[in-house]
């Protein structure tokens, strides 16, 4: 499991690093923000349709590495799914990081996902890890009040 773990940090110090779809969209076809009083996070997640496909999905704001490579790997996981697709990966998602800490861990499952596993462990860390989810539910639900994860 240690050497899982240092590889699940090293995806993550990498997506903070170099965010994957970190710009602001002018021509969304919905949006959402979202604020983590807890720690200062701050997103704006993007989101483009084609039909009932995502076709492109980004984000802009900032926050500590977990949030900001949670944004990052999402928005990689969300192009050409569809609303009911985005829906379900947060629930996976979520289940993932509020499950208890030495709960298995179907990695196969979970996919890039997988990396946040020891977030889990830290209970304080896991509304930074789900911010971006949340506000990308609300951009999906065409909610325009911002969301805070209090």
């Amino acid at each position: 499991m240690a050497e899982n773990r240092a590889l699940y940090e090293q995806v993550i110090l990498e997506h903070n690093k170099s965010p994957r779809n970190f710009r602001e969209m002018t021509c969304a076809d919905c949006k959402a923000d979202g604020f983590n009083p807890l720690c200062g996070d701050q997103f704006t997640i993007y989101l483009k349709f084609e039909d009932d496909k995502i076709v492109d999905v980004s984000f802009k704001g900032c926050g500590c590495a977990i949030s900001k490579s949670s944004a990052s790997i999402m928005t990689t996981l969300l192009k050409g799914k569809t609303k009911k697709e985005a829906e379900s990966l947060f629930v996976k998602f979520h289940a993932l990081v509020t499950s208890e800490p030495d709960a298995p861990v179907n990695a196969e499952d979970l996919g890039r996902l997988a990396v946040f596993c020891g977030v889990r462990e830290y209970p304080v860390r896991i509304k930074c890890a789900t911010l971006a989810w949340h506000t990308m539910l609300a951009a999906l639900d065409g909610k325009g009040d911002p969301i805070s994860t209090e």
